[in-house]
């Protein structure tokens, strides 16, 4: 093996490690906030996506938060055992199911509602770096 070789297989030369640890780092800080409803970080960005659209289809809602039916199928299953969403199905075609707040689920939105106040405040990140790395993520992720 050449150095070059060598180098580019250090850990310390790979953009994917930063990143993983980055990603652990944040849903970390996302926890404490969280645990006093119960949900974790993916019944969370799953409520982001719902109060945001209201209503969605299962496909579609995996479609937004990047996440297979294998992934999606469980996560709003337990946000339903929590009485924040309920599942409907499709009258033409039962295979299809929407997502849709409950009141409950609506109403966890005023209890979170700082939660992205409070992630800014533990990053160590000016306004506009975190600009800067949101846009750069967005690049890398192709959106």
């Amino acid at each position: 093996m050449t150095d070059l070789e060598i180098n580019a297989l250090k850990i310390e030369n790979q953009l994917c490690f930063p990143l993983y640890v980055a990603s652990k780092e944040v849903i970390n800080k996302y926890n404490p906030l969280l645990k006093s409803v119960g949900l974790t970080y993916t019944q969370y960005i799953t409520m982001l996506a719902l109060w945001e659209y209201a209503c969605l289809p299962v496909k579609q809602l995996g479609d937004i938060l990047d996440l297979d039916s294998g992934t999606i199928t469980p996560v709003v299953k337990k946000l339903e055992e929590k009485g924040y969403v309920t599942r409907i199905r499709e009258h033409v075609d039962e295979r299809n199911v929407s997502v849709s707040l409950t009141k409950e689920g609506l109403a966890l939105r005023e209890k979170l509602k700082n939660v992205p106040f409070e992630i800014a405040k533990c990053m160590n990140l000016t306004a506009e770096e975190a600009q800067t790395l949101y846009n750069l993520l967005h690049k890398v992720i192709g959106k």
